[in-house]
């Protein structure tokens, strides 16, 4: 499916386009503009608050029209820019297709956006129908379609006179990452290659180049398995001024040059990747900052004059006095916009009612009450893991019982039922190891302590546990090969060391797959009900001595 006219028409329409904004003269000589780039990415659905009053659309609607009020009374001049995967991420929103959040942009009045992976998640015909609804570009200048770029290469904005190509990129994982019936005929050409031989073209009309783009900001270029993100890209290619990122989902703050600040506090200053001259940056995820970069524009020179990443309503905990403990902004508490809480309400009241739908049926209880859960094997445990590995063709899976929060009852089922079984909105993460890391992973599990949140549920793997030790261990039916590859599923917060597991977040072959564990969970529940719960009976496949 094809969404953009012949090449020949398209280029010409570029050309038309970029002269209809570019004006006439291009930026005076010796004269000082100011210019502001604000940035977003990889917003996930998160287009309502959460519970505790963090992000969401409308705070940081004010937050922009502020900042926009600002610099346009300062004489200056601003450019909205987002990096991606606006799709995937809560119910609401993916029971919507995202369009309260494509909406929620437009009321923003973003400026361009790079299309992420997860704008694959479902048939093209929903993201045809988002890319219709919107008022403004998805660009990706690698993304083809039997031949021909799916999407605009780049657009040119005239900021008072200075010409701004802001030129979009996508992770080149992208085919691995989607269904594969959603990117079928679609190539993702390499973007080192694309960006540059778009670059040179976007300098000969163009003053200042900005990448939006969705390929992750890896500390010093180290990307492991995952396909090339922006350190590589901008060591790679000369030309470009800044890279508006997205995908790894951190804050690009450096603690020193090629050093990433893995501490970062909201509201400190953020000090953002500097590679072969291009700015890099990235406000972390689902809209909790907004990034403002502050340039100054004079006789070619784009200088960056000021960053910060600005938190939206993040909160911390504070201890009083007398021992309890509340929740209080990080920096200044902002207001939600009222026009954009009008338009969003109704999308979010709509998606609360659809979780009371019936999505499937179990002819038994599914056993995941924690004082069980958290001792021994658990049918509910079982299902969790299932789920996942069928969602990422993965051979085993570990799921802390930490995670697991209620039972599934007999009968009838609705997706409130399996939000309370999995309310975090955890992702699904992968890893391919070694036997030998598969075994060493294993056996952390296995010293997990009996009733804590760390107890391990396991799916696709057989073992023998004596004392707190793995000493037997098959997967796939066969004994574990310490010289073979197997991929592993686990939560994002079991990857990222929560609950005392092995870090696994830096792992060369890591993937945050993005999917929430609750919607893989009502997708596997839906498509094999009547779900049999004696099939999920963990029967003696772990066994402890």
């Amino acid at each position: 499916m094809k969404f953009v006219k012949p090449l020949v028409y398209s280029t010409l329409a570029f050309a038309l386009a970029a002269c209809s904004s570019l004006g006439s003269g291009g930026p005076e000589k010796d004269k000082t503009y100011r210019i502001t780039i604000l940035h977003t990415n990889d917003h996930h659905g998160r287009f309502w608050k959460n519970g505790d009053g963090e992000y969401g659309m409308a705070a940081r609607k004010t937050l922009i029209d502020g900042i926009r009020a600002e610099v346009k009374a300062s004489g200056g001049y601003s450019l909205l820019l987002d990096g991606g995967d606006v799709n995937t991420g809560v119910p609401e929103s993916d029971l919507q297709d995202a369009v309260p959040d494509f909406k929620g942009m437009n009321l923003l009045g973003y400026d361009a956006m790079a299309v992420g992976n997860h704008e694959f998640d479902k048939p093209l015909f929903v993201l045809k129908m988002q890319r219709d609804l919107i008022k403004f570009p998805m660009l990706a200048a690698n993304i083809y379609d039997r031949g021909e770029r799916m999407f605009e290469p780049y657009k040119i904005f005239s900021l008072g006179g200075v010409r701004v190509g802001v030129m979009g990129l996508t992770t080149e994982d992208t085919y691995k990452m989607v269904h594969p019936d959603n990117v079928k005929n679609i190539e993702f050409r390499s973007v080192i290659a694309e960006a540059a031989k778009v670059v040179p073209e976007l300098r000969a009309k163009v003053d200042v180049v900005i990448a939006a783009t969705h390929m992750g900001h890896y500390e010093n270029g180290n990307h492991g398995t995952q396909a090339v993100g922006d350190v590589e890209m901008a060591r790679a290619v000369k030309g470009i001024d800044m890279v508006v990122g997205g995908h790894t989902q951190n804050p690009a703050c450096m603690k020193a040059e090629n050093v990433l600040d893995r501490e970062y506090v909201p509201g400190t200053e953020c000090k953002p990747d500097r590679q072969n001259g291009t700015w890099v940056v990235q406000a972390h995820e689902w809209g909790k900052y907004v990034g403002r970069a502050d340039f100054e524009y004079r006789n070619g020179d784009f200088k960056l004059v000021k960053y910060a990443l600005i938190p939206v309503n993040l909160m911390k905990s504070v201890k009083a006095a007398d021992g309890k403990t509340s929740k209080v902004p990080y920096t200044v508490a902002i207001a939600e916009d009222k026009d954009m809480l009008a338009m969003l309400t109704p999308y979010q009241e709509f998606g609360q009612q659809k979780l009371n739908v019936e999505i499937g049926s179990a002819d038994g209880k599914l056993e995941g009450d924690r004082a069980v859960v958290r001792a021994k094997p658990a049918s509910m445990g079982v299902l969790i893991a299932r789920a996942m590995m069928e969602k990422t063709r993965a051979d085993f899976a570990v799921v802390n019982s930490g995670g697991v929060r209620e039972s599934l009852p007999a009968g009838k089922l609705t997706y409130k039922d399996v939000l309370k079984v999995q309310p975090f909105g955890n992702t699904v993460t992968t890893v391919d190891l070694t036997g030998a890391e598969s075994l060493a992973y294993l056996n952390a599990a296995a010293k997990m302590s009996v009733g804590s949140g760390a107890f391990p549920q396991f799916a696709g793997v057989n073992l023998v546990i004596t004392g707190t030790a793995v000493t037997s261990a098959t997967i796939k039916g066969a004994p574990l090969d310490l010289a073979k590859t197997y991929r592993m599923t686990v939560n994002n917060f079991q990857a990222a060391g929560g609950d005392g597991y092995p870090k696994l977040t830096t792992h060369k072959s890591y993937v945050d797959t993005g999917f929430v564990d609750a919607d893989v969970l009502k997708a596997y529940v839906t498509a094999k009900s009547p779900i049999k719960a004696a099939e999920f009976d963990p029967g003696e496949a772990v066994v402890r001595k």
